[in-house]
């Protein structure tokens, strides 16, 4: 347990922008975490659950890496990532620290799920179409004009 406290207060010292202030934190909790100092890389597997307050994004995947060189977070694995009240589900999604861009890409023969909350002032104003109430489920047919005819066949 010491050397895993080591290890990321070394990180951590390689990143002081992001531990100097307590709104700029990632947190990042998953069944498996590993730290490779040489090359700045934290790889996280099993139930991942990130948490990056300073951008109000919250996400889950099986899988993500956090290259903390590039500032680039990658997550895989069935990932959804909620910001703001907008969500985008896909297999793949790249997350850009500094452009503040997610890329996503979707499993094979799928396609990426992405849900937005737009501000529309105009949309308030507009009435909602109007229902008319179903009175007849059956439909109705032709009264007879003439009585019906015995046709007879021979």
């Amino acid at each position: 347990m010491r050397r895993l406290a080591r290890v990321l207060a070394m990180v951590m010292v390689g990143l002081p922008a992001l531990a100097q202030t307590p709104n700029t934190r990632l947190i990042i909790r998953a069944q498996r975490q590993e730290v490779n100092i040489r090359t700045g890389i934290i790889t996280v597997t099993g139930n991942v659950k990130l948490d990056y307050p300073a951008r109000q994004i919250q996400a889950t995947a099986a899988e993500a890496q956090y290259f903390t060189r590039e500032r680039k977070i990658v997550l895989r694995g069935d990932v959804q990532v909620n910001q703001l009240g907008n969500t985008i589900k896909a297999e793949t999604i790249t997350y850009l620290i500094e452009e503040g861009q997610f890329t996503a890409t979707p499993k094979a023969n799928q396609q990426v799920e992405s849900v937005y909350i737009l501000d529309d002032p105009d949309a308030a104003n507009t009435p909602l179409a109007a229902t008319t109430p179903v009175e007849q489920v059956k439909p109705r047919f032709k009264q007879l004009v003439s009585p019906p005819v015995d046709i007879k066949t021979e």
